[in-house]
């Protein structure tokens, strides 16, 4: 009896001293039990129209291979975004880990700064070592400020010197609405950015696939088992094809969510920002990307077969073609695909592999809706005296 009530009375001391220090969201202590009741987004019922009747400040829905927006709702308002900030500071550790500059193996010693950051966090401490990987499962599954920072801190030396990478980022991708002043998303002032740029960042840190190891994870652990983690993103358990992507809380920003999805080779970028709760947000993401699914889908064009080009005073007399398929947003229930393909009726000599010789073009209703180009897939050098003294001869032969 006395030893339950000890454990009682440690669970709650431990549940006191995660509620004081967060001033954002954080994940539960481990264990963390798996919910049992039924929650509204566990349905998966389609949404063949949507009404805009969201409870958010702005939201978009974007397909992820076309970067085509289907929906949107003051995408460009600039706004604070909280920790849906750590998708820009994932993305550079990403980068950071696919080029050779870190590896998931390498140990980073957290410095004091790194330590003292509030809001969510794994209770970092100074001096202590920890592995790439481990700190970005923390980063991305529990939204840690402080494994944030180590990792900023590892890769480009100074908090200051990872925020300036991260603005150079975000001009590079046209993200015209954002300025950051930390890595984390707390309350800063001039820390801004919109819907639309979310979108962007989200769709670039979706290219650098190894990440969906971590962003569908729902819960985890961490220094050998000792500490939990648990997703702070529910619809990973309760939404059909959910991959990720990042939540975000503060009292300014209030309830924010990128919301990425993937079904029969689609994939959705649902984000919304400035929900006065957490089930407004989840609510509103669900919408969208069930609208997405409901009515759009991915065609892949039957492929054409297009034969050599004439090639001319080259070594050959002809050159194969070929071209990159395409994948296609199309609405549901709308006509199919039309092919058609251009090219040129020869080419001089020399040519090169990846020369551009042609287009194929993709209709619906005869608008275009997208287009490929058809390219050269082998070198043709220009005729020699020699080769052209050896044609004559085998024409001589020929006839003789």
């Amino acid at each position: 009896m006395k030893r339950s009530i000890i454990a009682l009375l440690i669970i709650l001391l431990l549940t006191s001293l995660i509620t004081a220090v967060n001033a954002s969201e954080t994940a539960e202590i481990y264990p963390v039990y798996y919910p049992t009741e039924d929650y509204w987004y566990e349905t998966n019922e389609t949404m063949a129209e949507f009404s805009g009747d969201q409870k958010v400040k702005s939201s978009i829905l974007m397909e992820y291979s076309t970067g085509k927006i289907l929906y949107n709702k003051n995408e460009h308002e600039k706004l604070p975004i909280a920790s849906v900030t750590k998708i820009m500071s994932t993305l550079l550790v990403m980068e950071a880990i696919d080029s050779g500059r870190i590896k998931y193996t390498d140990q980073v010693t957290v410095s004091e700064h790194a330590a003292s950051m509030g809001g969510s966090q794994i209770f970092l401490e100074p001096n202590e070592t920890m592995s790439v990987e481990d700190l970005l499962k923390s980063l991305v599954v529990s939204s840690a400020n402080d494994a944030t920072l180590a990792l900023a801190e590892h890769i480009y030396g100074s908090e200051s010197s990872f925020v300036n990478a991260m603005n150079e980022k975000a001009t590079v991708l046209g993200m015209n609405d954002t300025f950051f002043v930390n890595t984390n998303g707390l309350d800063a002032e001039g820390h801004l950015s919109s819907a639309y740029d979310v979108a962007l960042m989200t769709r670039e840190l979706m290219k650098h696939e190894d990440i969906f190891k971590y962003t569908t994870i729902w819960m985890d652990t961490i220094r050998n088992g000792a500490f939990g983690l648990a997703n702070t993103n529910k619809l990973i358990r309760f939404y059909n094809g959910a991959t990720g992507m990042k939540t975000g809380y503060t009292s300014k920003a209030k309830f924010c969510l990128s919301a990425t999805a993937k079904r029969d080779n689609m994939q959705l970028i649902a984000v919304v920002l400035g929900g006065e709760t957490s089930d407004d947000r989840f609510s509103c993401a669900k919408q969208l990307l069930d609208y997405g699914f409901a009515n759009y889908m991915i065609t892949t064009p039957e492929r054409l077969t297009i034969e050599p080009i004439n090639v001319l005073h080259g070594k050959k007399s002809t050159a194969r073609l070929t071209y990159d398929d395409s994948s296609l947003l199309t609405e549901k229930g709308k006509s199919a695909v039309e092919t058609k393909f251009e090219v040129k009726e020869n080419v001089e000599a020399p040519i090169k592999t990846g020369d551009i010789v042609g287009v194929v073009r993709y209709y619906i209703n005869g608008t275009e809706v997208g287009n490929t180009p058809i390219t050269v897939c082998e070198d043709v050098e220009r005729m020699d005296l020699l080769t052209m003294l050896k044609n004559i001869w085998e024409c001589l032969t020929n006839v003789f």
